[in-house]
């Protein structure tokens, strides 16, 4: 591999790192900031839980990203390979568990209604009691 193209992609990964680092305590900042201005409000701990949890998850996705550019590109050997599939399996669990914590539902699951009747009621009701 040619030693300018080697560097480049060396300097890309670490940018990406960076980025991902930022985006956390970017966001970490960002829902304190917002938590401690609504805190009265109702709802305004969950609202910092889940913004912070969206931070975690997008700083995780760009420092996996980061590290399969790594893997890939700069050094294929079986050990970063490794490294690299212990990180996304841990990655992959954080992302299920944020997931639950900020939908309050795993993401392969539909949407609780809101009214508390069932999608399927909901639409036998609305077809009763519309007028014929």
């Amino acid at each position: 591999m040619d030693a300018a193209f080697g560097q480049l992609l060396h300097v890309t990964t670490r940018a990406i790192e960076v980025a991902g680092v930022a985006v956390i305590v970017i966001g970490m900042f960002f829902a304190a900031f917002n938590f401690l201005r609504e805190r009265s409000r109702e709802g305004a701990y969950h609202e910092l839980r889940a913004t912070l949890g969206r931070a975690i998850l997008l700083g995780l996705e760009l420092l996996v990203a980061a590290d399969i550019i790594n893997t890939v590109a700069i050094e294929p050997t079986l050990d970063s390979l490794a490294v690299l599939a212990g990180i996304v399996l841990i990655r992959t669990f954080l992302s299920f568990s944020l997931e639950v914590e900020i939908e309050g539902k795993w993401p392969w699951q539909q949407a609780r209604p809101t009214s508390g009747h069932s999608s399927e009621n909901s639409a036998r009701t609305e077809l009763v009691d519309r007028p014929h």
